[in-house]
């Protein structure tokens, strides 16, 4: 994919897969046996073969590139280099917080968040320091997945996507509208800014996720069916901090990320 593609030649890309999925999931067997159908039901994963099979291609690029990429970070890259990009890339990131917020009625989360924008963008020298969570204005998280969450939209079936990892159908949603309800990405050439601080921000989440993924792939049975039920738990208690409200307190620092 080229990386200035047009924003909504991107959308539609992003469309067509989701379509291929649910097309697939039209496919897969419902089990008939009473036992196999309560679990089918309760892990609601209509598309488990096709989801599998994008599950394990996207384990080989984990493997084989993501975590050499990420370990050699971790063990190369200064604390203080990581803790730079981690900033620059949740500040850059902050415009959508904030459109969230608002569409979400969460006005008080909205202003703490605009307020984190400017000081960290001003004295934070373009977000590289987190000076705002010193100034009692403690960072959160918020996409469009979330705010379909809160207007009651439900979770709908488990979605493995492509690179991205596990989902559900309201959560792929949100991410489509994410690609073209970014202010940032409007900016004449703020896209190259974007695509580099977040191929850097995955690499960081990912170094910071080893330890937990590792020991979830050691211990788990079925490492595919682990990750999907962590994913929709984070998720659910994600929409839950949206409907409410409430921030974190500023000795927390920075939240943790919504989704494996």
């Amino acid at each position: 994919m080229k990386p200035n593609m047009p924003r909504h030649e991107l959308f539609s890309c992003r469309t067509i897969a989701l379509a291929a999925l649910l097309a697939l999931a039209a496919c897969a067997e419902v089990p008939t046996d009473p036992v196999a159908r309560m679990a089918y039901d309760e892990a609601n994963d209509p598309a488990e073969p096709a989801n599998r099979l994008i599950f394990d291609g996207n384990q080989w690029v984990d493997r084989n590139a993501l975590q050499p990429a990420a370990r050699t970070y971790q063990n190369y890259v200064p604390g203080g280099v990581r803790d730079g990009v981690r900033n620059f890339g949740q500040n850059l990131g902050t415009p959508v917080v904030l459109v969230n917020d608002v569409l979400q009625g969460n006005m008080s989360r909205a202003w703490t968040t605009a307020q984190r924008f400017a000081v960290n963008t001003t004295v934070g020298v373009a977000g590289l320091y987190d000076v705002a969570s010193d100034w009692d204005l403690p960072a959160h998280e918020a996409d469009f997945g979330q705010t379909l969450g809160v207007w009651g939209v439900g979770p709908g079936p488990s979605v493995q996507l492509p690179l991205l990892g596990p989902s559900n159908l309201r959560d792929t949603a949100g991410t489509a509208f994410g690609f073209l309800g970014d202010p940032v990405g409007n900016v004449p050439g703020m896209q190259v800014i974007q695509m580099s601080s977040s191929v850097a921000g995955v690499i960081d989440g990912r170094a910071r996720m080893l330890p937990m993924t590792g020991e979830l792939e050691k211990n788990s049975i079925d490492y595919y069916a682990a990750l999907r039920s962590m994913y929709e738990q984070r998720r659910a208690a994600f929409i839950e901090e949206g409907k409410t409200g409430s921030l974190p307190s500023a000795e927390d620092g920075a939240p943790p990320t919504p989704a494996p």
